[in-house]
């Protein structure tokens, strides 16, 4: 029997004669972290989304990426209740079958040899780094370790990753930062052979983004990332690549690297992964598994619910061959906001991304910022999400259809519209 506040909560607003839910208690309850919208999500099906008050949205923000099925997919719902209804949890002091089964499913479809289950994106970083410094003690003989990353990358909100993450307004009021990371433009191949040569002997790893999401969907370059796994290999440190927001097929390719031309060493996975469900995963190569029993741990991390959904996201995204919709939807968003750029050039400056992670970056000079446009869709039934001041950020659902493509390229057009001509 479900309970009566549950059964409240997602009743229609026309069913309820009393709402249970209230924005102003919420805000004296919840600690106030997130700038929210002014907007309560209730149900959800594909692409689509409907608020409390029963209006509907075309959901092009997927959770940051993260509803690679979309919203109450029947693939998700089966291995979600099936696997509730016979073992939810049950730690990793067991052998758990369903993990098992989810790590050979990466392993095959990637590079990696090994992977360490946890909960979130941040944690995979964290177990990441935790790597690298044990793999610089043990296998380079490094006293303190440093691990290389870039200016505007993510990497996440625990004290490590927010020191790997190279933006100082994330860092602000958190001092002192963990020591151990230094940072270098991204994409700059000079700069980061002058820092190599700086931190001679010093450096374990180089941790980077295939593409940045945070830091206003910048996409690596082929021929930069090559010369970074050749400096890698020179100097028998580890390349490490944050796969948090571009894996799960959500560049058209299983993984972001993919598209770079070259393998990792380690990588990490998050978001996409659980289409929803929080998982997060740390995966390598045997040449540098160096953990063993009692260095890192994670109580919830693999349990059997998170894994069998995680294993349903992974073989729909297979026998759907959503590898291919999100190549070809992504190339049909591209162009429509190239068109875009066409019409507003004196707001808009170009698009990139691969797949269906793409940004819109507003000129410089524009009075119009991200947000703007953001909230302007809002109010015409489109979500999206900024990347920094200047570029709005396209996840949706790699289910999206070419339909639904046009259909959220016509409302940012019209959102346009009216933010240039108010």
């Amino acid at each position: 029997m479900i309970p009566t506040l549950i059964q409240q909560l997602y009743m229609s607003p026309e069913a309820s004669d009393s709402a249970p839910f209230s924005k102003e208690e919420f805000d004296r309850q919840v600690m106030t972290t997130y700038g929210r919208f002014d907007l309560a999500l209730v149900k959800g099906s594909g692409c689509q989304v409907w608020d409390d008050q029963g209006k509907e949205y075309l959901d092009f923000v997927a959770g940051i990426a993260t509803c690679t099925l979309g919203h109450a997919h029947p693939a998700m719902v089966m291995a979600a209740t099936q696997q509730m209804q016979q073992l939810t949890h049950v730690s990793n002091l067991y052998y758990i079958p369903v993990q098992g089964a989810l790590a050979k499913w990466l392993v095959a479809h990637s590079c990696a040899d090994r992977v360490f289950f946890c909960n979130s994106g941040a944690e995979a970083n964290e177990g990441a780094i935790k790597l690298a410094r044990k793999y610089g003690h043990t296998k380079l003989g490094i006293s303190d370790p440093v691990i290389i990353t870039a200016a505007a990358s993510f990497h996440g909100r625990t004290m490590a990753t927010v020191t790997a993450t190279g933006q100082p307004k994330y860092q602000k009021h958190f001092s002192p930062l963990v020591p151990g990371f230094h940072y270098v433009p991204y994409n700059d191949l000079e700069a980061l052979k002058t820092a190599l040569a700086e931190l001679s002997g010093k450096v374990a790893a180089i941790m980077l983004e295939p593409l940045q999401g945070e830091g206003g969907v910048n996409p690596g370059q082929k021929e930069y990332f090559q010369q970074v796994r050749q400096l890698c290999d020179q100097h028998q440190i580890l390349l490490i690549l944050d796969e948090v927001q571009t894996g799960m097929a959500r560049t058209g390719k299983y993984w972001g690297y993919e598209n770079l031309g070259i393998e990792p060493d380690v990588f990490t996975s998050a978001k996409g992964l659980g289409g929803g469900v929080p998982i997060g995963a740390l995966l390598c190569k045997e040449s540098c598994n160096v953990f063993q029993p009692g260095d890192h741990a994670s109580t919830f991390g693999g349990n059997p619910f998170a894994c069998a959904v995680a294993l349903s996201v992974c073989q729909t995204v297979e026998s759907e061959n959503l590898l291919a919709n999100a190549a070809i939807q992504g190339d049909r968003l591209r162009t429509g906001l190239q068109a875009l750029v066409a019409k507003y050039p004196e707001h808009l400056l170009e698009v990139r991304g691969w797949g269906l992670i793409d940004g819109l970056e507003l000129q410089a000079g524009s009075s119009i910022a991200a947000g703007d446009v953001v909230k302007a869709a809002m109010a015409q039934g489109l979500l999206l999400v900024p990347a920094g001041p200047k570029v709005v950020r396209f996840v949706p659902p790699l289910i999206v259809t070419a339909e639904e493509i046009d259909r959220a390229l016509l409302l940012v057009d019209t959102a346009l519209t009216r933010l240039t001509h108010s």
